[in-house]
């Protein structure tokens, strides 16, 4: 098989990094493995259960037909890569001809021409990382995988589990800058709500977020809005609106002689 690295579409399981981080991963455990024909990495999130399909994983390979040899593993629920999922241990096969353990996982790899497997899995704050090499000959991968390969993977998933974590932590302080910078015009919006309709604060922004949600616009754009105009022209709009907008959950619903200017 050519020597170079294939990258299957993955979900949104985490940052592209991740993808990035066990490409090099994939490349590095083939080098280290003189006896491999090439090797795969994927990483699952804590989420997710062993079955998931192969669609919600990320997999790196050193060669299309090794991404394959994944992808069959997920959809038939079966072969060394679950099986190390499942254990949390080392798993493979010195001589898939004579091991009959995974059919359909055995089946794909020997028509790919593989006759040797083995997966070592590493997890680490949430995410699990398993490292596949495969060999055109029988023998013993699972030794010959451990050692060098066994201390990149430790060191590949911490760091990635580390940028993981590091860029939904940016995520979270980007929304709550968004959030504290909004939040002043949403407050100023209500006021004008409550001057317009007579009511009070909680039903103001139980109004506005409902008019939001039906106009399909963000809160702090409508809110922009009825600032800038100070409520100009959409008095009837919103007296309208409060008097139609289902009740929210502890309170009654609005009416011409309730909550509501007659």
């Amino acid at each position: 098989m050519p020597d170079r690295t294939h990258i299957r579409p993955a979900c949104q399981t985490g940052a592209p990094s991740l993808g990035r981080g066990l490409a090099e991963l994939a490349e590095q455990a083939a080098a280290g493995t003189p006896d491999s024909c090439g090797a795969t990495a994927t990483a699952v999130l804590a989420e997710e259960s062993p079955g998931t399909a192969a669609a919600d994983r990320t997999t790196a390979a050193t060669h299309p037909d090794l991404s394959a040899l994944v992808s069959v593993q997920m959809r038939a629920g079966e072969g060394p890569i679950l099986a190390a999922l499942d254990t949390g241990r080392p798993a493979g096969a010195d001589d898939l001809l004579h091991d009959d353990r995974w059919p359909r996982y055995r089946a794909r790899a020997l028509d790919a021409g593989v006759r040797s497997t083995a997966t070592l899995p590493f997890v680490c704050d949430g995410l699990t990382v398993t490292v596949s090499v495969y060999g055109l000959r029988p023998g013993p991968l699972k030794e010959a995988a451990q050692g060098a390969t066994e201390l990149l993977g430790d060191l590949a998933t911490e760091s990635m589990a580390r940028d993981r974590l590091y860029r939904a932590a940016l995520v979270q302080v980007d929304q709550l800058d968004t959030a504290l910078r909004t939040r002043p015009v949403v407050d100023q919006a209500c006021g004008i709500v409550m001057y317009v309709l007579g009511c009070d604060p909680d039903q103001a922004f139980d109004l506005l977020r409902r008019l939001s949600q039906r106009t399909n616009n963000k809160l702090a754009e409508l809110a922009g809005t009825v600032v800038r105009t100070r409520g100009r022209g959409l008095e009837k709009e919103l007296i309208a609106f409060g008097r139609s907008a289902a009740p929210g959950p502890g309170r009654p619903a609005s009416g011409p002689d309730r909550d509501l200017p007659g």
